[in-house]
């Protein structure tokens, strides 16, 4: 999924530009202000998700004739739609997850960040994808992207909402 690779792209982009400034920042203890660029990374994130989402779901077929499968049969046509669309259906919560972590990172939680990161890639990311096909059969390949982000989002949410508790 190229369109799903360059909209992450962007994300891990913004976040990687927060990385000098949360370092400053926390070093000069002003933990507000690395909740104000939590805040606006999130918010710019979900957005850039939201505006995919609406690409994806109002412009498929061209965007799937731009990468590729511009004279495929229908078949194979009706297949990339199915799959654009469930595939990219949790592309907001993709792109806060990306820059999350990225941003635990730059605020000196690796462990943290790795250990999440761990979770949503190998353990979800690879148990899904083996899991589902076994009940939904080539959609469960299609769903295990879904099931990832929904259930590790989770975990980053929490976090996230401590560190706002905690700076407040």
């Amino acid at each position: 999924m190229k369109f799903f690779q360059i909209v992450i792209s962007i994300v891990v982009g913004m976040a990687a530009g927060c990385i000098p400034i949360v370092g400053f920042n926390i070093g000069a203890g002003m933990k507000t202000r690395v909740k104000t660029l939590l805040t606006k990374l999130l918010v710019y994130g979900a957005t850039l998700g939201i505006i995919s989402l609406l690409i994806v779901e109002f412009l498929p077929g061209r965007l799937i004739a731009i990468f590729g499968a511009a004279n495929k049969s229908v078949y194979y046509t009706d297949f990339a739609l199915k799959a654009f669309r469930i595939y990219l259906c949790m592309i907001i919560f993709a792109c806060v997850n990306k820059a999350t972590f990225i941003f635990l990172q730059a605020m000196g939680k690796a462990a943290v960040s790795t250990a999440l990161s761990m979770i949503r890639e190998i353990v979800f990311g690879v148990g899904f994808a083996l899991l589902l096909p076994g009940f939904f059969g080539l959609n469960g390949v299609l769903y295990s992207l879904y099931a990832c982000i929904r259930y590790s989002n989770s975990g980053y949410f929490r976090y996230c909402y401590r560190f706002h508790i905690q700076t407040a």
